[in-house]
């Protein structure tokens, strides 16, 4: 059974600090602010709320591309978020590890990708289920390009 996912821990107490342009970016001329930076931004802090519950994966398969979630990227998860109706979600299903929209009704949850090729997935109660984490975060490169 091929996983969807390729997990790596976190080492919270490293910091990466890079400069940051806060004005924003414009995509059209160029900001008068140019070369103005702020003093740095610690990404373990920016995307990392809770160290403890937080974990990275590596994503292998294609069955969330139409939701920009590609084969390689890196998805920042946490465990300590409560899971709501149409969350990505990294969720184990009979020994099997996904990444999947998590559809939330009165009396069913199911594992939504977002690629056609891949059915709805229904969690009957006989499955052996749970929800390791919420996606917070989604790292990949433009284009996709690799």
């Amino acid at each position: 059974m091929r996983q969807e996912l390729d997990f790596f821990t976190l080492d919270p107490g490293s910091e990466l600090n890079l400069p940051l342009v806060d004005e924003g970016i414009f995509a059209g001329f160029p900001s008068p602010a140019e070369g103005e930076m702020e003093p740095g931004i610690d990404l373990n802090k920016e995307l990392v709320k809770h160290p403890d519950t937080t974990f990275l994966a590596r994503v292998v398969g294609d069955s969330m591309e139409d939701a920009n979630i590609y084969e390689g990227d890196i998805v920042v998860v946490d465990r300590s978020l409560e899971l709501s109706h149409n969350d990505v979600a990294v969720c184990c299903i009979n020994g099997e590890f996904n990444i999947k929209f998590v559809e939330i009704t009165e009396d069913s949850l199911f594992l939504v990708s977002t690629n056609p090729k891949y059915p709805k997935i229904k969690v009957d109660p006989a499955d052996d289920f749970t929800v390791w984490g919420v996606v917070t975060y989604v790292i990949h490169r433009p284009n996709n390009r690799r």
